[in-house]
C-alpha cells in the first residue's frame, strides 16, 4: 500500500506542477532510495531486526516506482505544454488530424434549442497533426466534439478529420478538445479499414448493436451497453433514472460484468477438474477475449483489472492477498498511464474494489447462519462499495441517492443473466445469427427489468435529495458512511451493542460527575439487575436549592379569583 500511495501521489503531481518541480521531486525520491539502502546495509552489518530491513527495502522499491511514475507523468505533461503541438492548441488553430479512437462515443446532453443537431464526445489519441505546413507525429490524448457522424466510430479505429483545437484546463489528463468540422474518414492501418482482427470485432459489435435495436422497450439500449459498452442507443429517460438512483455503473461495461465473466469461466474450468494453472490460464485468456470484444476502452481495461481483483477477494477470502493484488494493479495501471491519477472513474473503481476487500467479508459475517451465503454476499458487496464510493460520487453529483442501495440490490439478480447470456450471444453472431437471437432475447428481458427497476426507484418521492458541494459535501458524506457502517455493525451484533451501550453510559455518568465537581455514586443511573436494566432517579441539588427539585406539598392552595360575568 505505501508503494501504491507514493506512485499515485507522484503521478498526480506530474499533472499539476511544472516539469522542473517534478524533476526536483524525482531527485528527492532517488536520494531517499540511496539513504534507505545505506541504512539497510548498515543494519545488516549490525545484525538488527529483519522486519525493519524488510520495511526499508519495501519503501525503497516504492520510492523507485514513484520516481518512474513521476518521470512518465512529467514527460507527458511536457509534451502537452511545450512544442509545436502545445503551440497549436494555444493558438486555437484549425488543423487536419489523424486520430486513434480509444473509447466509445458518448452522447452529450440535448441542446436547449429545438431542432439542434445532437453532439457526441469521443476520447481519442492524436497521432498526426498537420498544421502550418508541418506534419507532426505525437501521441497526445484529446477529446473530439462532433455531430451524429461521430456516433459510429469504434474503439481501436484510426480516422482523419479536420477541426479547431482548444487547450484544456490545468490538471487535465488530455491536452484539449478538437471541434470537428468534417466527418471522420477511416484510414488503413491499426484499427482502420481492413480485414484484421480489430476490424472483424468492430463489425461483430456493430451487428450486435443493430440486432439489439429490434428489442422492445429499454432493452434496445441497455443490452448493448451492459454487454459491449455501446451506449449510443440508450434512452435518455432511463439514463437519467439510473443516474438518479446510482445505477450508472450498469449502463456500460463495469467491474461487475468482468467479475461475472471471470467467475463463469473459472467455474466452468474447475467443473472440468482441470489443474489450477490450466484453469487460471484459460480464465485469463477468456478475460482477454472479452476485453477485445467490448473494445480497448480505458474504462474497460480498468474494469477488467479491478473486477479480477474484486473477484479474487470474494472467492479466495484472503483479504491480505487481495489488498496486495489491488495495490499491484493500481501501480501497474498508473505506470502505464499516469493520467489515470486524476480520473474519477479510476478512483471510483479502486474505492469500490477496496470496499469489497476491506468491508465485504466482515459485513457478510454479520448475517445470521440461517441467511444463505449468496444472499449475504449480494447485500454486502454493493453495501460496502456504496459506502466507500459515496464521498467521491458527491463531488461529481452533489445529491444523495436515497434508494441507491435498494435499487442496486433489486437489479443485482438481473445483471448476471444479462451479462452471461448477452456475452454468449456475441460470438454466436459469427456462426448463426438465428441461433444467437435466442440468448439475446432472454438477456433483453432481464435488461428491460433493469430499466424498470431504475425507473421505479427514480419515480419514488425523495429519490434524489440535495447535498452540499465540494469538500464539505464529501466530508459529510464520509461521516454518513461511517455512521451507516456503525449502525449496520450494531444491528449485526446486538449483544455486543448492549454491552457497549452500558459501558458508554457508565463513561457518560462519570464524565458528568467530574464536570459537576461531585463524586460519582453508582446508586444513580443505569443498574443491571437480573439481566435487565433499571433506571434509578437521583435529584442532587449541587449546593443550590432549585425550586423544581423541592417536594410538592399536599396542602390545599387558594383558588384564583375570577371576575364575575360582565365584570371588568
Amino acid at each position: 500500500m505505501p508503494a501504491a500511495l507514493l506512485v499515485w501521489a507522484s503521478s498526480l503531481a506530474g499533472a499539476w506542477i511544472r516539469p522542473l518541480d517534478q524533476a526536483i521531486i524525482c531527485a528527492v525520491l532517488l536520494a531517499g532510495i540511496v539513504f534507505l539502502l545505506m541504512r539497510r546495509r548498515t543494519a545488516e552489518r549490525g545484525g538488527k531486526d529483519h522486519a525493519r530491513r524488510s520495511v526499508r527495502a519495501t519503501l525503497a522499491v516504492g520510492l523507485a516506482l514513484a520516481a518512474g511514475a513521476g518521470s512518465h507523468a512529467s514527460a507527458a505533461a511536457t509534451e502537452r505544454q511545450q512544442g509545436a503541438v502545445a503551440e497549436a492548441f494555444a493558438a486555437r488553430a484549425s488543423v487536419v488530424a489523424e486520430l486513434d479512437i480509444t473509447a466509445a462515443p458518448e452522447r452529450l446532453a440535448a441542446p436547449s434549442g429545438r431542432g439542434a443537431p445532437a453532439r457526441w464526445s469521443v476520447v481519442v489519441t492524436l497521432r498526426t497533426l498537420i498544421h502550418d505546413g508541418q506534419r507532426i507525429r505525437t501521441a497526445t490524448p484529446l477529446t473530439v466534439l462532433g455531430g451524429d457522424d461521430w456516433a459510429g466510430v469504434e474503439p481501436g479505429q484510426r480516422v482523419r478529420a479536420t477541426g479547431k483545437l482548444r487547450a484544456a484546463e490545468a490538471g487535465r489528463s488530455e491536452a484539449g478538445t478538437l471541434s470537428a468540422s468534417t466527418s471522420p474518414v477511416p484510414l488503413a492501418g491499426p484499427g482502420g479499414t481492413g480485414g484484421g482482427p480489430e476490424a472483424a470485432l468492430s463489425r461483430l459489435r456493430a451487428r450486435y448493436t443493430a440486432a439489439a435495436r429490434t428489442l422492445p422497450g429499454d432493452a434496445r439500449g441497455l443490452l448493448p451497453g451492459m454487454v459491449t459498452g455501446d451506449t449510443s442507443a440508450l434512452d435518455p429517460g432511463v439514463a437519467a433514472a439510473m443516474k438518479t438512483v446510482g445505477m450508472t455503473h450498469l449502463t456500460a461495461v463495469s467491474g461487475a460484468n468482468c467479475s461475472l465473466v471471470l467467475g463463469a469461466l473459472l467455474l466452468g474450468a474447475r467443473s472440468l477438474r482441470l489443474p489450477r494453472p490450466v484453469a487460471a490460464g484459460l480464465t485469463l485468456a477468456g478475460l482477454a477475449l472479452f476485453v477485445a470484444l467490448v473494445g480497448p476502452d480505458a474504462s474497460v481495461l480498468r474494469a477488467a483489472c479491478m473486477g479480477a481483483v474484486g473477484l479474487s477477494a470474494v472467492a479466495a477470502g484472503r483479504s491480505g492477498q487481495a489488498l496486495s493484488l489491488l495495490c499491484t494493479a493500481v501501480i501497474g495501471l498508473l505506470l502505464m498511464n499516469p493520467g489515470l491519477a486524476d480520473d474519477f472513474g479510476f478512483l471510483l473503481s479502486v474505492l469500490a474494489t477496496l470496499g469489497i476487500i476491506a468491508a465485504g467479508r466482515p459485513v457478510m459475517a454479520w448475517f445470521p447462519a440461517a441467511v444463505p451465503r449468496a444472499v449475504a454476499a449480494g447485500v454486502a458487496v454493493p453495501f460496502a462499495a456504496q459506502l466507500f464510493c459515496g464521498p467521491v460520487i458527491v463531488l461529481l453529483q452533489p445529491s444523495f441517492s436515497t434508494y441507491a442501495l435498494a435499487a442496486n440490490l433489486a437489479a443485482a439478480v438481473l445483471v448476471a443473466p444479462v451479462t452471461l447470456l448477452g456475452t454468449a450471444a456475441v460470438p454466436l453472431f459469427a456462426v448463426s445469427p438465428a441461433l444467437a437471437s435466442v440468448p439475446m432475447a432472454v438477456a433483453g428481458i432481464f435488461a428491460a427489468g433493469v430499466g424498470a427497476v431504475a425507473r421505479f426507484f427514480a419515480w419514488l418521492p425523495g429519490a434524489a435529495l440535495p447535498w452540499p458541494e465540494g469538500g464539505v459535501g464529501a466530508a459529510t458524506m464520509g461521516l454518513l458512511s461511517l455512521l451507516t457502517f456503525s449502525a449496520a455493525w450494531l444491528v449485526g451484533h446486538p449483544e455486543r451493542a448492549w454491552r457497549l451501550t452500558l459501558a458508554m453510559h457508565g463513561l457518560t455518568v462519570r464524565g458528568l460527575a467530574l464536570a459537576l465537581d461531585r463524586p460519582w455514586r453508582p446508586s444513580c443511573g443505569l443498574a443491571v439487575r437480573r439481566g435487565r436494566g433499571t433506571l434509578r432517579l437521583c435529584k442532587p441539588t449541587l449546593r443550590r436549592n432549585h425550586q423544581w427539585l423541592l417536594p410538592r406539598t399536599n396542602a390545599p392552595r387558594p383558588r384564583p379569583r375570577t371576575p364575575p360575568p360582565g365584570g371588568t
